[in-house]
């Protein structure tokens, strides 16, 4: 008996590997689709669960959940017929910064109740990273000028050399573990670099503004995205609960096995995270860039929980539902924001990530539960203790994702071996966010990556399929190497630090001048806020 053999086998069936299948279907409705997915459910990183509230129970994400007018997120949303609701953001945020003991401040700007020392060190880091965000290439970041030098630090060790004060250090590492789950330390300069360039900023990753990551969230949860997609390619064509663990291919078909049974296929897409496409076997083994760059790229750790009550207090009380505290706070969570739902159902967002996930995952739930709480109540009112259902989830536990949101990549990696995570090897193609390069670690970039993927299998199978630019892209995907040429520092990024040392006597006469005037120093606030969320739009590369 032959055995059956599929045009396109997709291994993962979350948002980007049903993004591929939707667009090959969509472009051939002929192609024989088989979608392979370890876990029981589809939507990888995205999960929807039912929760006890106070008018019954209603929906909220556990994974993945806010979009923004992102294009191909918004576009999927749109072409589903699914509804947006803003991220609720008015009132005042809660801010704590500098240990147990530092006053907790309230702010309703974008940029928190800073003093005015810390305010001028934000301005000119903020203008460094703009800067030098305009200059990236990101979808090949090994071009970017000074690629070799900015690939060798981290985050953490160019803030340590560039930011002023303490506080702004500990606002730093709070934005890395709420946007990576990771701290400043664990990643490579250049790839946070990419990552909010592809953004369009650095802001952007952090606001709930317009055409910010938290602007939107989807009413029912943003698991509908992945099982609308699973209906309209058809459930047929699924095998749940199907870990691949080997893909051997030849010249003729490629074998994709998992504990159970072998599918044979023309072409292969892997859309699962890097580090678990790296826990496959391939034969013959993949080139030695595409397996060191995977087996080198770490996921975050993030816990997220939801709390929901009978009334939305803190909106009564003026306040937003938003808090962001420093890990030095002694609080778990390093941000939160109002959930409520669409129906009215009020609920408390927030997120338990990096150094702090790591130290309370090993908690017991209810030790946890109880420190969350705890400092809610610090932060919002006594209120916050009577709530009705407490849930969370911890992403490194749950099988198939060993972690969220994003992979990121650690120093020496993206100057050398970056090229390797979107050049086909052979039959396989990959996809997943990881690969994108607008909105890359989003939701928006999941759908982008598939699209692409799956541009590149049309290519092959039937390239009369696509269009012109469509080609020409698939071209240089993959014609594109990663040969680092270094280019001679004839602008190096120090020019940075000599304005920076140029600017400082101006800028502590400014803070002196500020620190008298309260009116003044509010309007400065709103005014750096609105200018650099402009300002970082205009230079976006993207």
């Amino acid at each position: 008996m032959t055995a059956e053999v599929w045009d396109v086998i997709i291994v993962g069936a979350g948002l980007s590997g049903l993004s591929a299948a939707h667009w090959l279907r969509k472009r051939n409705a002929e192609l024989k689709i088989l979608i392979l997915e370890g876990k029981d459910r589809v939507g990888g990183r995205t999960v929807s669960t039912e929760i006890p509230a106070a008018n019954g129970t209603d929906r909220w994400d556990l994974g993945g959940q806010w979009v923004s007018t992102q294009t191909h997120i918004w576009e999927l949303i749109k072409e589903l017929g699914l509804e947006t609701f803003p991220q609720f953001n008015l009132g005042k945020k809660v801010h704590h910064m500098g240990g147990p003991g530092a006053k907790v401040r309230t702010y309703r700007t974008s940029i928190p109740a800073l003093s005015p020392m810390v305010l001028m060190d934000l301005a000119q880091l903020l203008w460094k990273l703009n800067r030098l965000c305009a200059t990236v290439c990101v979808q090949d970041p090994w071009k970017t000028p000074n690629a070799v030098e900015l690939d060798s630090m981290t985050l953490h060790s160019y803030i340590k050399q560039h930011a002023w004060t303490a506080e702004l250090k500990e606002e730093m590492g709070v934005c890395s573990r709420s946007v990576f789950g990771l701290e400043p330390s664990q990643m490579s300069f250049l790839f946070f670099l990419m990552y909010a360039a592809s953004a369009g900023g650095v802001l952007p990753l952090l606001e709930s503004t317009p055409g910010s990551a938290q602007e939107f969230k989807i009413k029912g949860g943003t698991q509908q995205l992945s099982q609308h997609l699973a209906e309209r390619v058809g459930w047929k064509n699924f095998r749940l609960s199907s870990a691949v663990t080997t893909i051997w291919q030849d010249a003729e078909l490629a074998s994709v096995t998992t504990s159970t049974n072998t599918f044979f296929g023309r072409a292969v897409i892997v859309t699962c995270p890097p580090h678990l496409a790296a826990k496959i076997h391939y034969q013959p083994a993949l080139p030695s860039q595409r397996a060191f760059l995977t087996q080198n790229m770490p996921v975050g750790h993030m816990i997220k929980f939801i709390i929901t009550y009978k009334t939305a207090f803190w909106k009564e009380k003026g306040l937003s539902g938003e808090i962001v505290a420093g890990s030095s706070s002694g609080c778990p969570f390093c941000v939160t924001f109002d959930a409520t739902s669409p129906s009215g159902n009020a609920a408390l967002v927030g997120f338990i990530s990096a150094q702090q996930a790591s130290q309370w995952s090993s908690e017991e739930g209810g030790e946890r539960r109880k420190a969350v709480i705890s400092s809610l109540v610090k932060y919002l009112g006594l209120e916050a203790a009577s709530y009705i259902y407490y849930d969370e989830k911890d992403w490194a536990k749950e099988d198939y994702s060993g972690g969220c949101p994003v992979n990121v990549m650690a120093p020496g990696l993206l100057a050398y071996y970056h090229p390797s995570l979107r050049k086909p090897c052979g039959r396989i193609h990959w996809a997943g966010t990881e690969t994108a390069t607008l909105w890359c670690g989003y939701m928006s970039g999941a759908v982008q990556a598939g699209q692409r993927a799956a541009v590149e299998v049309l290519a092959e199978l039937c390239p009369m399929t696509l269009t012109q630019e469509e080609q020409e892209a698939v071209q240089h995907c993959l014609t594109v190497k990663g040969a680092v040429k270094q280019t001679p520092p004839s602008q190096p990024m120090y020019l940075f630090t000599t304005k920076a040392i140029f600017m400082a006597p101006l800028a502590i006469g400014a803070v002196l001048f500020l620190a008298r005037n309260q009116n003044i120093r509010l309007m400065v606030k709103t005014y750096l806020a609105n200018a650099f969320s402009k300002t970082m739009h205009y230079m976006s590369p993207m």
